[in-house]
């Protein structure tokens, strides 16, 4: 069989630990092993899973996130695939064959599962996820119907909760760049993804379900805003970025108004001051993602999406109308890509 390392990590006082490495040993069709990181796990969970078999558990000196937490881990993989698993999913029996079944394909990147919402497992956490031109990203269908969603179909993002790709793979993209810290790197690494031409997969059958709440983290606003920008200054080449200017500034603007008016602007501005600190780490991340990348933008475009159809968030005030503008303002340069 196959062999796959999952790499999970283990935060706070998640209860869903040692059930998510007990479903992950079970599965079917594949040989599984699991890489645990305590990142700062609160239960004990970690040192009840150190002696069990196919489990090794690494304990950083300190939080490494989720993009350090699981590059860490992949140093200890020893499967042909890698496996990423939140510690609050559950993972069917048959759901890693299924994911390694589509990743094993050459053309293929990275195959990501259907993500269930734990309180309600006929509905969609996560069919792969939406990215706007602008960065930002969102759970894909959530709450459908998981029936609405049963066709394998390409998607532009990942859903880091649950997906695979080969280790040959993570190793030569050198895996999530740790500056992330958490949200967006699977993004990232999608979008790095097709530049090289290697699809990413949403796969129906690969049923995980996922113990989801969105605003889980104090930090979450601050990260979010601060890695999409990182993202889209990094990834996007340089006529991309010129041709976008005007609408990237007007959603800065409107998402400072919103920040302000729901009390996180500080948030906000301290991602400007990050990314302003670092911006020499930006410029060599950027040169190497650039030198990297077999495709240009314009073969990449039809993955963005124009319209923000957030389904898990509460829609503010105003967001229509921008929504519109910057529809018609992508349609009007995407031919000039």
């Amino acid at each position: 069989m196959l062999t796959v390392s999952a790499l999970v990590l283990a935060y706070g006082d998640e209860p869903w630990i040692e059930r998510c490495v007990d479903a992950l040993l079970m599965s079917r069709g594949v040989d599984v092993d699991v890489v645990l990181v305590d990142n700062g796990c609160t239960t004990g969970a970690p040192g009840r899973l150190a002696g069990r078999d196919r489990v090794a558990v690494l304990t950083p000196e300190v939080n490494l996130g989720f993009a350090g937490g699981c590059n860490l881990a992949a140093t200890a993989a020893r499967g042909e695939f890698l496996a990423l698993v939140n510690g609050d999913a559950l993972v069917d029996p048959d759901a890693l064959a299924a994911l390694v079944g589509v990743a094993r394909d050459p053309s293929v990147g990275i195959a990501t599962g259907s993500i269930r919402l734990s309180d309600h497992p006929d509905q969609i956490n996560s069919v792969g996820n939406p990215v706007h031109f602008s960065g930002l990203s969102w759970a894909g269908g959530f709450g459908d119907p998981a029936s609405d969603h049963q066709l394998p179909t390409d998607v532009a993002s990942a859903s880091g909760a649950g997906m695979v790709m080969r280790r040959g793979l993570w190793e030569q993209l050198q895996g999530f760049a740790p500056e992330y810290f958490a949200y967006l790197e699977d993004t990232e690494l999608s979008l790095r993804c097709w530049q090289r031409g290697l699809r990413v997969v949403y796969v129906p059958d690969a049923v995980v379900v996922h113990r989801y709440e969105f605003s889980r983290s104090p930090l979450k606003n601050y990260l979010l805003e601060r890695n999409r920008l990182l993202l889209i200054a990094t990834v996007y080449e340089r006529r991309t970025l010129v041709l976008l200017a005007p609408a990237l500034l007007l959603v800065e603007a409107s998402l400072l108004v919103l920040a302000l008016a729901q009390g996180w602007g500080d948030a906000k501005v301290r991602g400007w001051l990050w990314l302003l600190r670092h911006r020499a780490w930006i410029r060599s991340r950027r040169r190497q993602l650039q030198s990297e990348r077999l495709q240009p933008d314009s073969a990449v475009a039809d993955l963005l999406t124009d319209r923000m159809t957030m389904a898990n968030l509460e829609r503010p005030a105003g967001l229509d109308l921008l929504d519109r503008v910057l529809a018609r303002y992508w349609r009007s340069v995407r031919p000039r890509l």
